[in-house]
């Protein structure tokens, strides 16, 4: 007896061979379908590994920019270098990723090579905004904390990225401007300098005794604690008019009294313009944190400023100001 054939008699050598094609097809197709499964999981990982690695080097970066300058504390500077490096490792990051993917990095350096003309001309306002947060970033026309006003707006500097500088107004509305606006226009720094001078203009109708005015405010800006002795509080008349006399106050205060100081001495103006024998309550004491009258120069906001010897707590007994070891 022989035994049962599994091949059909009527099938064809042609079909066996295209039937062995299609399958060696497929096992092929499988094959690219697993690689490029692999290297998307892969290329997922990289970038998500990317975005950590960013935040944790740019969290590093403000850390140990932030201990150097640990007696002169620089947000400004932790700010910027952080986001610099962020950008910096998702950069790379994505090239990785592009790698992964089967594109070389050959091919990509070719490809912005041929589009930098494009790219250029496409990212000016970009590219014009990095330059001008360098240059910020070097000349510090202000730093973050300052109260600072624009040719558009005010408001206290809470951030210096690449592109953006964000401030807050003062009604707490956040305001992104461009670095590139704020570098290339006028920059008014509130901040900068200690001391500030509160000009106060009022007017005195000639039925009041224009000198009792003058005397009272004189008075005034002398017993109040907020306002500097040196230099002395100017009283003037700088105008007259058959209706009135136009005088005016001028007080050196610090930046933290300069608006309570301002409003006081514009409500006595006005008080005692119409009643030089008003009684008026005593002024407010300081809120600056340091009363003294002196007044230094401005602060160094260079990235460069050479910092100041650090004075140790053991003293050298050669030296004039240790005091002398008791025998």
């Amino acid at each position: 007896m022989t035994k049962p054939s599994t091949v059909p008699a009527d099938l064809s050598l042609p079909s066996i061979a295209n039937l062995k094609a299609d399958e060696t097809m497929f096992g092929h197709f499988l094959d690219w379908l697993g690689k490029i499964a692999v290297n998307l999981v892969v290329a997922g990982i990289i970038l998500v590994v990317t975005f950590w690695v960013a935040g944790w080097v740019a969290g590093a970066v403000r850390r140990a920019l932030t201990r150097v300058h640990r007696t002169n504390p620089d947000p400004t500077l932790a700010s910027f270098g952080s986001s610099l490096v962020r950008y910096a490792v998702v950069a790379v990051g994505l090239v990785a990723v592009l790698q992964q993917l089967g594109v070389q990095a050959t091919s990509i350096i070719a490809v912005l090579g041929a589009a930098s003309l494009a790219i250029g001309l496409a990212l000016q306002g970009a590219l014009s905004n990095v330059a001008a947060g360098v240059m910020i970033l070097l000349f510090r026309p202000y730093r973050v904390g300052d109260v600072i006003e624009t040719a558009t707006r005010q408001g206290t500097v809470k951030s210096l990225d690449l592109l953006f500088t964000e401030i807050a107004t003062p009604d707490n509305v956040k305001v992104m401007i461009p670095n590139s606006k704020v570098f290339g226009d006028v920059i008014l720094n509130y901040s900068t300098h200690r001391n500030r001078r509160a000009d106060v203009l009022f007017k005195v109708p000639l039925k009041t005794d224009l000198v009792a005015v003058l005397q009272k405010m004189r008075e005034r800006a002398e017993s109040d604690p907020r306002v500097r002795k040196d230099p002395a509080p100017m009283i003037e008349v700088t105008d007259l008019s058959e209706a009135y006399a136009q005088a005016a106050i001028r007080v050196w205060t610090a930046k933290e009294d300069f608006g309570p100081v301002k409003t006081d001495l514009m409500l006595a103006a006005h008080l005692w313009a119409e009643d030089p024998t008003r009684e008026l309550p005593p002024p407010r004491k300081s809120k600056a944190p340091d009363p003294s009258p002196a007044m230094p120069g401005d602060k160094d906001h260079h990235l460069f400023r050479l910092k100041a010897p650090r004075r140790g707590r053991k003293s050298d007994p050669s030296s004039p100001r240790s005091p002398p070891k008791a025998g």
